[in-house]
């Protein structure tokens, strides 16, 4: 009787064991892709990379040139911060036409961001514009050149985006930094318009927003000047301004710093770091 309650006891413990050996293997093949979840890096998309071998550019004479700029949104693999390629319909291998148009705006309208972001495998798609050019020349560093629904865009800059959102979604009259190795100038003569700070800083438009349903002209906006904007930031001053002498801009470090308005128009930073002078 004893032997057979030990065999008995044996064979629970045995059991027992063994049951505690399988939960625990278990556990470990559970625990082992978390694991390799949390350390693995992030997946950098591919156009995160067109900028690799850029190539100098010069292009005069686009003042008022109609463009489009697709932001293409993913996280970089080794800093896990998300930035945007910015592709430009102005810079391509075809240059300018003679239209001056480089974005029609059947094609701008028939974009499919959602289709954008599963081809390039990116998280995010916008886009900036249409716009027309407020310089008269640029000087930049041209990518990979890639189409987007019929139009051709050269990769010429690279966004950090201040709060994840899409370029879309950006702020007005809160700044941000663009990375690109370029110079932008106004002629002598050129009528600007400036935004100034309350801190004292000028900014100057280079783009002005169109959109797909524009509201006015850029001459109509001109012509009303400060009485077109409604949500100044208190001490703000709106202004124009014709050009005694050219202004050049060449940013330090190759990092630019912009900003929009409350109609998405693009302004950038005048003075020291950025341009030859503060207009």
């Amino acid at each position: 009787m004893n032997d057979r309650h030990k065999a008995e006891n044996k064979r629970r413990n045995a059991m027992t064991t063994m049951k505690t050996g399988l939960l625990t293997a278990v556990l470990l093949t559970m625990a082992v892709p978390a694991a390799y979840a949390q350390q693995a890096p992030p997946a950098e998309p591919k156009v995160l990379a067109d900028g690799a071998g850029a190539k100098p550019l010069r292009v005069d004479n686009v003042f008022k040139v109609r463009y489009i700029e697709i932001f293409l949104a993913g996280h970089e693999a080794k800093t896990g911060n998300l930035v945007a390629a910015c592709y430009n319909t102005t810079f391509t291998s075809k240059g300018i036409p003679a239209s001056r148009d480089t974005a029609p705006q059947a094609l701008v309208a028939g974009l499919n961001f959602d289709k954008m972001k599963k081809e390039h495998g990116v998280v995010g798609a916008s886009l900036n514009g249409p716009k027309l050019w407020m310089i008269d020349w640029m000087e930049i560093e041209l990518g990979v050149e890639r189409d987007f629904n019929g139009m051709k865009a050269g990769w010429v800059a690279q966004l950090n985006m201040n709060k994840g959102g899409g370029v879309a979604e950006s702020t007005p009259y809160e700044p941000m930094t663009i990375a690109r190795k370029s110079g932008v100038g106004w002629n002598k003569g050129t009528t600007v318009m400036l935004l100034d700070d309350a801190n004292g800083n000028t900014w100057i438009m280079k783009g002005f927003q169109l959109g797909l349903k524009p509201q006015y002209t850029y001459e109509e906006f001109l012509a009303t000047g400060v009485k077109n904007f409604k949500k100044l930031p208190p001490g703000w001053k709106f202004r124009t301004r014709k050009l005694e002498k050219d202004l050049i801009e060449r940013p330090e470090g190759g990092v630019a710093t912009i900003m929009p308005d409350e109609f998405f128009n693009i302004y950038d930073k005048t003075g020291p770091g950025m341009t030859n002078y503060k207009p």
